[in-house]
């Protein structure tokens, strides 16, 4: 009797883990094929009036991480050739000596991007923010999405699920060191299926304010 239930007890503990395992990994296996059919490169990309360019850290001086310079350059050539209007630079500003949406307009505009072309989002404090904001603050129903590839799937699916029509292009100007890419893919897979959470069950409204349409 006490094999039969020790027996059946391993039983249940290994489909419960099998279970939370699929639960961990099967959203971002699901976004990232969909995300693979959504990625376009600057060339290839179809126009669009507004990009979208998620913040992605600051260095100690405030300047862009070698990330978020990626992700400026990338967008300031997708407004070079022509096929996006608008930039809107979405990052965190909640205390004043940490401004992610200035930072990247300063090096955008060191590109040669004028600044009427530049809209800042001071309250992007993360992905599902920035695609909540950049349609119910600024009125975008559809845009293209930049970002690295470890990002990309997320954004695609959380845009998306907020109603904002999107697409993406991926800011590969740099090279990066494979223990960084190894970072940031395991912190995206817990980043995912908090996402998950966020878009089918929380629900969560990010700070707000008022409209400012693009």
């Amino acid at each position: 009797m006490w094999k039969k239930f020790l027996k059946w007890t391993w039983r249940v503990i290994r489909t419960l883990a099998l279970l939370g395992l699929l639960v961990f990994f099967l959203p971002r296996i699901i976004i990232s094929i969909y995300a693979a059919f959504q990625t376009f490169s600057v060339e290839d990309v179809a126009p669009e009036r507004v990009a979208i360019v998620f913040g992605a850290g600051l260095r100690w001086d405030g300047t862009p991480t070698v990330v978020l310079r990626d992700r400026v350059e990338t967008a300031a050539q997708l407004y070079f050739d022509g096929k996006v209007e608008k930039l809107l630079m979405s990052g965190d500003n909640r205390v004043i000596d940490y401004n992610e949406p200035e930072a990247m307009r300063q090096h955008a505009i060191s590109l040669g991007v004028p600044d009427e072309a530049i809209v800042l989002d001071y309250a992007g404090r993360r992905t599902y923010d920035t695609c909540y904001r950049a349609k119910a603050i600024f009125g975008v129903d559809s845009a293209i999405l930049v970002t690295q590839k470890f990002h990309m799937s997320r954004a695609l699916f959380t845009c998306n699920a907020l109603g904002l029509r999107a697409v993406g292009v991926e800011a590969d100007n740099y090279y990066y060191l494979k223990r960084s890419r190894l970072y940031w893919n395991i912190r995206e897979q817990f980043a995912t299926v908090s996402a998950f959470w966020d878009v089918y069950f929380k629900k969560p409204v990010p700070v707000l304010g008022e409209p400012e349409l693009i």
